[in-house]
């Protein structure tokens, strides 16, 4: 065999073997390709389940939240209300003990009164009767 000849087998041994490493290039790249879009088809499945449970989660807690905040409002109320019962409660005792002080203001008014009457009904006693007491020389002079 001449040298060419082997020469040209050996190329074509050559470009045989490339073209079987570029067909086994694109094989892969296109494996490889089909990896990353699913891959990615993957992450954004991933994506997608994690924004729906973070949706849940904040639903959960809203809920939760609201239920607390209702429980609060509650409490509030049932304290309001147990106020208001005090306060109509202590409306009620100072309404007796004015009741209490205007009564005894109008007793003691009547006693005052009739000390008085009884005072004025002595001094006109006094001023009517005749004068009998003999004048002491100690305290005339």
């Amino acid at each position: 065999m001449s040298w060419t000849r082997e020469m040209d087998e050996k190329f074509e041994r050559l470009l045989a073997m490339m073209k079987e490493m570029k067909a086994g290039q694109e094989e892969m790249k296109a494996g490889l390709e089909k990896k990353m879009e699913a891959g990615q088809e993957r992450m954004e499945q991933v994506q997608e389940e994690m924004k729906d449970l973070i949706r849940a989660g904040k639903e959960e807690i809203r809920t939760h939240v609201e239920s607390q905040v209702e429980g609060i409002k509650d409490h509030v109320d049932g304290c309001i209300g147990r106020m208001e019962e005090e306060v109509q409660d202590v409306k009620g005792k100072i309404e007796e003990f004015e009741g209490e002080v205007y009564m005894k203001i109008e007793e003691v008014k009547s006693e005052v009164q009739e000390k008085l009457s009884n005072l004025e009904r002595r001094l006109s006693d006094l001023e009517t009767r005749p004068n009998n007491f003999l004048a002491n020389p100690e305290f005339s002079s």
